[in-house]
């Protein structure tokens, strides 16, 4: 079960120098069961994961063919202090998000990009379906009461023949 919105406070908490039983009352987890909280999510796996910075989606193949290894991971660029400057993760990337003008568009992308975190995609997979597969819900009153009356006309209360309009 991926990291909830606690295990994602209880990270932040705990990469902000909190320990495990400040983290956890900083992710809501009541003070009294803090502790024992903290220790529990402390030894989660997903937990472990994002405090070590490890993607749950990783893309095995970096290189592609006909191109050399250096020339596909370019040198990060250097700061002022002289370390090389990092990117800060994005959750959300206005300029991905004002490339689609169709909101089905939007989600259809959201739902297969691979390093969007599951649960995003999940969601996005949700709202889609009523794009692609129309609920088949009841007719409405009209149509219902058009087909009630035709089965009442039929049988014992059915409409008879007219006299003969031509006399032999």
């Amino acid at each position: 079960m991926a990291l909830t919105p606690k295990k994602r406070a209880f990270v932040d908490a705990v990469r902000g120098g909190a320990s495990n039983k400040d983290a956890a009352i900083a992710a809501g987890y009541a003070a009294s069961s803090a502790a024992q909280a903290g220790a529990r999510l402390a030894k989660d796996p997903f937990v472990i994961e994002a405090l070590t910075g490890l993607a749950v989606n990783k893309k095995v193949n970096k290189f592609v063919k006909g191109s050399s290894p250096a020339a596909a991971s370019p040198a990060a660029p250097v700061g002022e202090h002289g370390q090389a400057g990092e990117q800060p993760d994005e959750a959300f990337d206005l300029s991905k998000a004002l490339r689609f003008s169709d909101p089905k568009d939007f989600l259809l992308a959201t739902m297969n990009d691979f390093a969007a975190e599951a649960k995003l995609r999940v969601d996005a997979a949700k709202a889609l379906m009523p794009f692609i597969h129309p609920r088949k819900g009841e007719s409405g009153k009209k149509e219902t009461a058009k087909d009630k009356a035709a089965g009442a006309a039929q049988g014992r209360f059915s409409v008879r023949k007219g006299p003969l309009s031509v006399v032999k």
